[in-house]
């Protein structure tokens, strides 16, 4: 479904990805791990085309994308929940997702929005609530819904995890696992917590320093040595 081969992306003159080959196979939940700074949201958002990558080529679904506006993009069937969540803060919880179905048809809206509210009942009971007044697992919730709303094929997630309380992280590790089994949405996903987005992954990649340096199934990739070393020692 993406694929990504000899990817160079650049801040200035500051070269943050190098040559970056990776595989996201239909169906499929694909993680991909390392340290802070590592290059990792960067790889996401130059598959959503900004930063754009300056050398390269990008395929979905056997279309070159490489170099598309992000608009365009996303119109072919994929949706980021960024870092940070980034919802809109003084809209409500219906108004994100609106937005969330900008670029799909109309007559589809009340249906997905029932499938969210399905996966997050909470959402439904604070629809009228502005987003930035929800908790941190709300609002990432919200994000998740929102990129949903666009009917993905591909949804990319970035550190849906980060500073949420462990009940939360598992919940929305579960409606990870949801949606790619049960709505038949392929996700390649960004994680600094290794151990349950190993757990979850059909096959994952490592980047250190703008490389990928290992890869492998979820399975594998938690009993590598060099991995447990760097990634899961001290807990879970």
């Amino acid at each position: 479904m993406l694929s990504l081969t000899g990817i160079h992306t650049f801040y200035g003159h500051v070269e943050a990805l190098r040559g970056v080959d990776l595989q996201v196979e239909p169906g499929r939940i694909v993680t991909l791990i390392g340290a802070n700074g590592a290059g990792k949201s960067t790889l996401l958002m130059t598959i959503c085309g900004s930063p754009a990558a300056r050398r390269g080529r990008i395929l979905l679904e056997g279309e070159d994308i490489t170099r598309l506006p992000t608009f365009e993009i996303m119109r072919r069937g994929l949706a980021h929940a960024p870092e940070g969540r980034r919802i809109f803060p003084r809209m409500s919880v219906l108004e994100n997702l609106q937005m969330g179905a900008i670029t799909t048809d109309a007559s589809h809206f009340n249906a997905d929005l029932e499938r969210v509210f399905a996966l997050f009942p909470i959402l439904q009971k604070r629809q009228s609530q502005r987003g930035g007044t929800l908790s941190g697992g709300e609002q990432q919730m919200l994000a998740i819904g929102r990129a949903l709303m666009s009917r993905p094929r591909l949804l990319l997630l970035d550190e849906p995890s980060l500073g949420l309380a462990p009940l939360v992280v598992k919940q929305i590790f579960d409606v990870i696992r949801e949606i790619n089994e049960q709505q038949k949405v392929t996700v390649f996903l960004v994680e600094q917590n290794a151990y349950h987005a190993l757990r979850l992954a059909h096959h994952g990649y490592v980047m250190v320093n703008g490389k990928i340096t290992l890869s492998g199934t979820g399975r594998e990739l938690l009993a590598n040595a060099e991995v447990r070393s760097a990634y899961l020692e001290g807990g879970h």
